[in-house]
């Protein structure tokens, strides 16, 4: 894989949406005294986030301290494709790479599963090797899961999901992509720009 990736019936929706978070997967991941919200202001619109420090401890504080250092303020969606993801945090508007600190340990065997509206980290073909970059699962993407502790098997560390907006991440995921900067392909055409990122302190 490239560097970084990269209604109806109430009765349907609660079964549906046991399935979709019941056992190792989120719904058992948010310990409610744990988890902690962010903001994602967007030139589309807010997205709000919900992360669990809980299941992925070092890719939370990680993420935070990217977040409260102001770093994804003015970055954008680089790479965003159809029933698949929206990935962003790690370039300008100006396709400049934003600075990074040391890649993280992979905590992709935290039990979650990159599910529709997940948070995700982007990586390259190290396991290892996530630093600032992340996206937003916009399908059920089960062959990004953690399968075993090897160079092909060691997954995608999920992190958090998206509690509000799924339908701002929805239509981000539905522009229209082409070439841009350095990138041959599957860049929006009109730069969607992450205005501000806030984690909410209460």
């Amino acid at each position: 894989m490239q560097k970084y990736l990269f209604t109806t019936f109430t009765i349907f929706l609660s079964i549906a949406s046991s399935l979709l978070f019941a056992g190792s997967t989120l719904a058992s991941s948010a310990n409610e005294n744990t988890v902690v919200n962010v903001k994602m202001e967007t030139t589309m619109g807010e997205v709000m986030l919900e992360l669990y420090p809980d299941r992925a401890p070092i890719t939370v504080k990680n993420f935070l301290e990217y977040t409260n250092a102001g770093a994804y303020d003015g970055t954008i969606f680089h790479r965003v494709i159809k029933g698949f993801m929206n990935q962003g945090g790690g370039f300008t508007p100006d396709y400049e790479k934003v600075d990074t600190r040391e890649p993280i340990q992979n905590e992709a065997d935290n039990g979650l599963k990159n599910l529709k509206y997940t948070v995700a980290m982007a990586r390259t073909g190290e396991p290892h090797s996530a630093t600032n970059q992340f996206f937003i699962n916009t399908a059920d993407n089960a062959f990004l899961d953690y399968k075993s502790k090897s160079m092909r098997g060691w997954g995608y560390t999920v992190f958090g999901k998206v509690i509000e907006g799924q339908n701002i991440a929805g239509a981000i995921s539905r522009v229209a992509t082409g070439p841009g900067g350095p990138f041959a392909k599957d860049v929006p055409k009109v730069q969607i720009i992450i205005n501000k990122m806030t984690e909410i302190k209460e």
